[in-house]
């Protein structure tokens, strides 16, 4: 059957000067990024992009360009992985798209003219997810934000003055039995394990005021050990690494929940470091919360990572390879 001609279209996309270098990025980098993901040509000349090719690849490539602007208009930074997940967002049949700009939405806090905000669909999920549950369990692959966002809410809600404090924990399950053999005292010798947690702090609390209230136990950073027996009034926990507890830790952790709390559970389940045989709390958390009223749980995959855009394949790649190692013992 003979194929219908292609219809080739050309138009030129009158940018904000104000922002079109922004969107064309240094030597166009960003341009060419779109060139590769969609079949149009595209030539810039000052704030004015020329694009040619089939019709359907010239009007996705359009509202790549007008998506790229309105975040510039924002104050977003366009990397050329933002112009990827723009590009990965716009798709030429349909015309209703989600847009990156209603993703982001506000800005959850703000320090010195840095934002963080949700990059993907399922970030907004999640995050959207902490706003109205009580109890919010986030699994995916590393890279995804699942510990970031949930420090970003925390902090916020701790200046919203929701909460009175913030408790962020790890199982040091990593550390074994080597963690008598560290130097220092206990505190230094779980510190390591811990760092993950400053670290994301640090992005959104300036650093002088980390240690300050960490001293007046408005912010308290600690092993999950540290939580058996205690009940968590006003304040937003997070679990972080729950992929590392055991099913009888993650219980002893969800019903520390006390009045006027929030818990969040994040964990990678490809990455558990238990012994082979015992199964992963979080595991047996995802199933048993299942349906409760309060609990949402949320998943996330490689089309949400926020990493440098070759995480998402190599990801994609080890998945792949781990389901046919499966199918070949089978």
């Amino acid at each position: 059957m003979k194929q219908p001609p292609r219809r080739i279209a050309s138009t030129t996309v009158e940018l904000d000067p104000a922002t079109a270098q922004a969107v064309a990025g240094t030597a166009d980098e960003n341009l060419r990024i779109i060139e590769d993901h969609v079949a149009a040509d595209l030539l810039s000349r000052g704030n004015h992009v020329t694009l040619r090719g089939e019709a359907a690849q010239v009007s996705r490539a359009r509202r790549v360009l007008r998506e790229l602007e309105s975040m510039a208009s924002r104050g977003h930074v366009i990397t050329p992985d933002l112009t990827r997940r723009a590009v990965d967002l716009v798709d030429d049949d349909e015309p209703e798209i989600t847009t990156l700009t209603s993703i982001a939405g506000d800005a959850i806090v703000t320090r010195r003219g840095k934002s963080v905000r949700p990059k993907s669909q399922g970030q907004r999920d999640y995050v959207d997810s902490i706003d109205r549950s009580t109890v919010v369990v986030g699994v995916g692959p590393a890279g995804t934000g699942k510990t970031y966002l949930a420090v970003a809410k925390a902090v916020q809600a701790l200046q919203k003055r929701e909460v009175t404090r913030i408790i962020l924990t790890r199982p040091a399950v990593e550390a074994g039995e080597k963690l008598g053999f560290l130097p220092g005292t206990l505190g230094e010798k779980i510190d390591p394990y811990l760092r993950p947690l400053y670290d994301a702090l640090g992005d959104m609390l300036d650093p002088e005021a980390v240690p300050k209230l960490i001293e007046s136990g408005v912010i308290e950073i600690a092993p999950l050990a540290y939580m058996r027996g205690r009940t968590l009034n006003g304040a937003f926990v997070i679990l972080d690494e729950a992929q590392n507890t055991t099913p009888a830790q993650m219980k002893m952790f969800l019903t520390r929940l006390g009045f006027g709390s929030k818990i969040v559970v994040t964990g990678d389940l490809s990455q558990v470091d238990l012994p082979r045989h015992q199964v992963s709390g979080l595991t047996v958390a995802r199933q048993v919360l299942s349906g409760i009223d309060g609990v949402t749980v949320t998943q996330f995959d490689s089309s949400d990572v926020v990493r440098h855009h070759l995480v998402g394949r190599i990801i994609e790649a080890y998945d792949l390879f781990e389901a046919e190692q499966e199918g070949d013992k089978a």
